[in-house]
Formats: C-alpha cells, sequence, structure tokens
C-alpha cells in the first residue's frame, strides 16, 4: 500500500466510519472535513469530488484485504488454504467492521462511478478463494477444466459472502462468540453432506 499523508489518512478513516453507518450517498464532503478535523479545501485538495474519495478508498482497503488473503493463503494448498483464508478474512471483519458493513451495502451497487474499481478488486480478492477451492476439489478433466473454473469462481464468491455477512452477524449479534467457533461453523456448511 503506497504512503498516504496524514490529511489523508485521516480523511479517509472519517469517510469510511461515516459511510459505515450512514451509506455513501448519505455521506457528505462536509460531513467528512468535519469528522476528519481538515478544513472543506484540504478535502477537495486530496480528493476533488466524493466519488473520487470513495474510489480511492475502496481500492486502498479491499486492496489491502485482497493482499492479506494472499499471504494468509502462502503456500498452503486445498481445504487447509480455505480454513486459512476463512479465519483471515473472519479477522479483517473484526479489526474493520466499517468496512465489512460498507463491502456488504456497496458490493452489489452497479450505479457507482467505481464500480470498475470495485469489480477488479472483489475479483482480486476471490482469486485466492477460487484457487484454494479448485485444489481442494481435485484435478480438472481435461474436458472440464473451464466448467471446473467457473465452478470454483461461483464457490469462491459464495464463501467469501457467507464469510462476510456471518462475521458481520457475528460482530453485531453475537460478539461474545469466539472467533474460532465462528470459522468452524462457516467450515461445516462448506463441507459435504
Amino acid at each position: 500500500m503506497a504512503r498516504t499523508s496524514t490529511t489523508k489518512r485521516q480523511i479517509l478513516d472519517a469517510a469510511l466510519e461515516l459511510a459505515a453507518t450512514k451509506g455513501i450517498t448519505g455521506t457528505t464532503m462536509d460531513e467528512v472535513a468535519e469528522r476528519a478535523g481538515v478544513a472543506k479545501g484540504s478535502l477537495y485538495y486530496n480528493f476533488s469530488s466524493k466519488d473520487l474519495l470513495f474510489e480511492a478508498l475502496l481500492k486502498e482497503r479491499v486492496g489491502a484485504l485482497a493482499e492479506s488473503l494472499r499471504r494468509a493463503k502462502g503456500e498452503r494448498r486445498g481445504q487447509e488454504a480455505i480454513e486459512a483464508l476463512v479465519a483471515e478474512l473472519l479477522d479483517v471483519i473484526a479489526a474493520n467492521s466499517a468496512l465489512a458493513k460498507l463491502m456488504a451495502a456497496e458490493i452489489f451497487r452497479t450505479d457507482r462511478v467505481w464500480q470498475e474499481t470495485l469489480f477488479a478488486l472483489r475479483h482480486e480478492a476471490l482469486a485466492v478463494f477460487a484457487e484454494a477451492i479448485a485444489e481442494a476439489s481435485g484435478p480438472a478433466g481435461a474436458g472440464n477444466a473451464d466448467a471446473s473454473a467457473a465452478a470454483a469462481g461461483l464457490r469462491a464468491s459464495a464463501v467469501f459472502g457467507a464469510v462476510l455477512m456471518a462475521g458481520l452477524e457475528w460482530l453485531v449479534f453475537e460478539p461474545e462468540r469466539d472467533r474460532a467457533e465462528v470459522a468452524a461453523a462457516i467450515l461445516a456448511t462448506l463441507r459435504p453432506a
């Protein structure tokens, strides 16, 4: 992640906090400047529009999420990698519930200027899950490699979404539960019956 100035960091953090509670549409640039403790001129110097501000925020945070998933997977393969990815995503959600709330609210919005950026970053994060899922599924036959890759991609989306929503459910409604218990419940739903 590129080095971010103190002012930009304050602005991005304030924008995330506000958007997590009010939504992006309900968040104004005036509120961001006030929450960040910066003059409106500084806000507009760093981000000339609300769209550019939230695109930068999502690019930074979802990009960092994809990188943390790649690190968590590391050299792990198959089921071991899936377990590490579920645990890492739950840890990221627990450490940054504001980002999780924002992602849950924005991931399927298609009317946003930054949708293409978010789609590309989402794809990076899902690719890590898809690789682990494909490895856990075993080698694909010569005739069905494309179908196996498509199935792994769809399963990756399902797993990522399940972890995101279960993580939010955990933090909001059952914060007393241990992260390992939440991860075990998610992983139990992924195993064949």
